[in-house]
């Protein structure tokens, strides 16, 4: 086990520690730049799909609002509560400016990867369809490139359907201890049969449940904060010149200044909002859409919910309560984040905070499960497989709430998610120009006046898009 632990934390440190957060900040502002400031011009049709109109049809099809919220329900866990805080906590306020700032970039990324990944999908069914960076990588570079394909397809599972379920479980079985003295068997026993209900359900159900949970915690989460911000509303101003100064070392809230300042946010926004990590492009695939790019805005637009908006929220909660106090020790972490609620809006607050995290954690399961299961579809689709995975990540599951610390088992997450990431970088870049032309015929339509472009499968012929997935009639 030492062995293993050396070796996953070497590979932590050749992605994580120093090459990876550099790569995807300088790509993020390549693809912003080359594609002229594409999440900005498009930033006005994003809301379109928060629309009920812009919903499926047909209840057997995933629509582009269900895909959006699949996403943005596993973008949105613990890193927007308790990671913020570790951010401003090492970093100082500086840390949220420089969050934001990865998340503008970010945008653009998301937009690319989401929409290589809408074109490469697979139909698997009347209005059922699979993809990602892996068929991307295979039907879009090539068969030669079935290894890289592999590779990431059991990096996904490993990272998303197995460790980062189980530490979700643990954050819930934590979150119900502390604050309602439920004892983890008894939330190890329901979560693990709720989990259970939705996954053996599929991409459907899990679509259908997060166009539920996900607008109740998001709206629910936000309201809190906004009710914090109102009460403090002459100090807003304040709190935003200490971001900027402290971003720029003006002044200098924690040992490191700037620096931290600038690591510690752009480390926690992209654990946070997953942009160019890979993950959301699984989910993005499944949508029913006339245009990949369509998608793409829809996906860039779940980068935009999950920092500026919830990341946010809980950057003001803290920064204008009285609890944090710059450079001290000793408090840091979820922890931070309940006590600065409840020094805003009492006792009850925490309870509030408590059930807005059981919602993120869930909600996280539901999208990780799915992550794994399209990974598997690589290696094999069998019903014997996909049961086998499912009845493995409910345990997962079920360990994880039961087993308080015992989650430190899975410490290959994190540096197998780095892995990830430069795979699927190394994919889009190779696959970039395809991007930029998706983006050309998208635009050329607007511009011709029409108002929802279509792709048209002849155009791309040369490609090996599956041309059944695209209905020139949708």
């Amino acid at each position: 086990m030492d062995f293993l632990e050396l070796i996953f934390s070497k590979i932590g440190d050749l992605t994580w520690g120093w090459s990876l957060i550099p790569i995807l900040v300088v790509f993020g502002v390549f693809i912003t730049l080359a594609t002229g400031f594409v999440q900005f011009r498009f930033f006005g049709r994003m809301f379109r799909v928060l629309r009920k109109s812009n919903n499926a049809a047909d209840n057997d099809k995933i629509s582009a609002r269900e895909a959006l919220l699949v996403s943005v329900g596993g973008r949105v866990g613990g890193g927007n509560i308790a990671g913020v805080a570790v951010a401003i906590t090492l970093g100082g306020p500086g840390a949220v400016f420089w969050m934001w700032a990865v998340a503008l970039v970010g945008m653009a990324t998301s937009l690319v990867e989401c929409s290589i990944a809408q074109l490469f999908k697979r139909r698997t069914g009347e209005h059922s369809f699979r993809g990602g960076p892996a068929y991307a990588i295979i039907h879009g570079l090539g068969p030669e490139y079935k290894w890289l394909a592999g590779l990431y397809a059991v990096c996904l599972i490993a990272a998303f359907g197995f460790g980062f379920n189980a530490f979700q479980g643990n954050t819930v079985a934590g979150a119900m201890q502390d604050s309602f003295h439920i004892d983890r068997l008894w939330t190890a026993i329901g979560l693990s049969i709720i989990s259970a209900i939705i996954i053996f359900g599929g991409i459907h159900r899990i679509a259908k449940a997060s166009d539920v949970i996900v607008p109740i915690m998001a709206v629910g989460y936000l309201l809190m904060a906004l009710v914090v911000i109102a009460l403090n509303i002459t100090e807003v101003p304040q709190v935003f010149s200490m971001i900027v100064k402290n971003a720029f070392g003006i002044e200098q809230a924690v040992g490191g200044g700037m620096g931290a300042a600038i690591m510690q946010g752009m480390r926690r926004g992209l654990f946070s909002n997953e942009a160019g990590l890979g993950s959301a492009p699984n989910v993005a695939a499944t949508a029913e859409v006339r245009h990949p790019i369509s998608q793409g805005i829809t996906q860039s637009f779940s980068v935009f919910i999950d920092t500026i908006v919830i990341c946010s929220c809980t950057a003001f909660v803290i920064l204008l309560s009285d609890v944090y106090v710059p450079g001290a020790e000793g408090i840091d972490g979820v922890v931070l984040t309940q006590q600065s609620v409840t020094s805003e809006l009492g006792n009850w607050a925490q309870y509030y905070l408590s059930i807005a995290v059981l919602l993120f954690a869930f909600s996280s399961i539901i999208y990780n499960y799915y992550l794994g299961e399209n990974a598997l579809s690589v290696f094999s689709e069998s019903p014997a497989a996909i049961l086998i995975l499912r009845i493995a990540i409910v345990a997962i599951v079920f360990i994880g709430a039961l087993a308080p610390g015992a989650t430190a088992v899975f410490f290959f997450s994190d540096p197998l998610m780095g892995v990830l990431a430069l795979v699927n970088l190394l994919a889009i870049m190779m696959l970039f120009p395809v991007a930029m032309r998706l983006l050309r015929d998208f635009r050329a339509q607007l511009k011709a006046g029409v108002e929802r472009p279509v792709l048209d499968p002849d155009m791309y012929a040369d490609l090996d898009i599956d041309r059944s997935a695209w209905d020139k009639k949708l």
